[in-house]
């Protein structure tokens, strides 16, 4: 297994750099008018990957924050950006990784169109992942607003085969929420697949990256760091170095 990863997050909403709580697009708070800026910030640190969603596009089904992916793409040069949120055609994902996206999160279309996800998978090989987003441990789509009955292992087993390089699992009601993310359930997914699981949602602390990192070798590949980053009671430089030290 590669080293496991620390990866900050950045959320875009009408261009801006934001983050939600529990997913509800009413609740979201503004922390950078420049999402550029954020990455160029992150980059300083030697990180290996950046977490990137265009909420509008989740909630619309296609890409909608296209110049500000341009831009973050841009600042964060060398470090490797993985986007999300609408991408639900092969057109969509081409175009992704045109800007220079190095992987792309499939979410909605994996549960919609699993033989879509397949088919990217193999002709992007190590360049997509899946999202699977969970409430109460069943499947929500279209960017938190739509709950299914699928279970998130169920889901994840769709693809065990398939190539995919990452599932990136969030616990939708921990996200935002800085109370501890949920190993536990990204800890029984990764267990049911062979496929690295990255543990997102409700980081809040530089124990919590500890407690996740301590599991790597349980199957969990990284953890994503949003509100904590912005809000200062996660330092990504010490949270670099605690991962490395477990």
């Amino acid at each position: 297994m590669n080293e496991f990863e620390v990866i900050p997050a950045i959320d875009l909403l009408g261009g801006r750099c934001v983050r939600l709580e529990q997913g509800r697009y009413a609740a979201a708070t503004v922390y950078a008018e420049d999402p550029a800026a954020a990455a160029r910030e992150f980059a300083r640190h030697s990180i290996r990957r950046l977490h990137v969603v265009d909420l509008d596009g989740a909630r619309a089904g296609v890409p909608k924050n296209i110049e500000a992916v341009r831009g973050v793409v841009a600042a964060a040069a060398g470090v490797s950006v993985q986007l999300g949120g609408g991408l639900r055609s092969l057109a969509a994902i081409e175009a992704s990784l045109a800007l220079g996206v190095e992987r792309v999160v499939l979410g909605t279309v994996a549960l919609r169109d699993p033989a879509l996800t397949r088919e990217a998978a193999a002709l992007f090989p190590g360049r997509v992942a899946v999202g699977i987003d969970a409430r109460d441990g069943c499947v929500a789509v279209a960017g938190w607003v739509e709950a299914t009955s699928v279970r998130a292992a169920d889901l994840a087993k769709r693809f065990e085969d398939a190539g995919v390089a990452a599932l990136i699992h969030t616990d939708i009601a921990r996200d935002g929420m800085q109370g501890g993310p949920n190993w536990e359930a990204s800890v029984e997914l990764a267990q049911q697949v062979s496929i690295p699981v990255i543990v997102s949602g409700g980081v809040g602390s530089l124990e919590d990256i500890q407690r996740v990192a301590k599991l790597a070798a349980s199957g969990l590949a990284g953890v994503i760091v949003g509100r904590a980053l912005y809000t200062g009671t996660v330092e990504l430089g010490r949270a670099l170095e605690i991962a490395k030290c477990c």
